[in-house]
């Protein structure tokens, strides 16, 4: 998975490419963990993401509680969108599309 930011006054776009899998879910981790307390808007662009596994659900979840819920998924294609869903994420995420 690659990963592109881009940041606009309080707001970080990650855009994600590929698969957030175990291998790469780690990438994901770190720009959340380095996120300065000026960001207090995350978007996540779901545009080019391919698959999803648990340890990047985990990610998307670790996300939302840093962010105390200021957290958007945008871009979410149906296959992502159904793991999301037989998770039950979809009642916690902001999803847009």
């Amino acid at each position: 998975m690659t990963l592109e930011k881009k940041r606009q006054g309080e707001t970080l776009e990650l855009k994600l490419n590929g698969w957030l899998d175990t291998e790469s879910s780690p990438i994901l981790a770190e720009e959340i963990g380095a996120l300065d307390e000026g960001v207090t808007s995350l978007v996540i662009d779901c545009s080019a993401l391919e698959y999803i596994s648990s340890a990047g659900l985990r990610q998307l979840v670790a996300a939302h509680k840093k962010m105390d819920g200021a957290l958007t998924l945008r871009h979410v294609s149906n296959e992502i969108m159904d793991i999301i869903n037989m998770t039950g994420l979809y009642k916690k995420l902001h999803i847009e599309a």
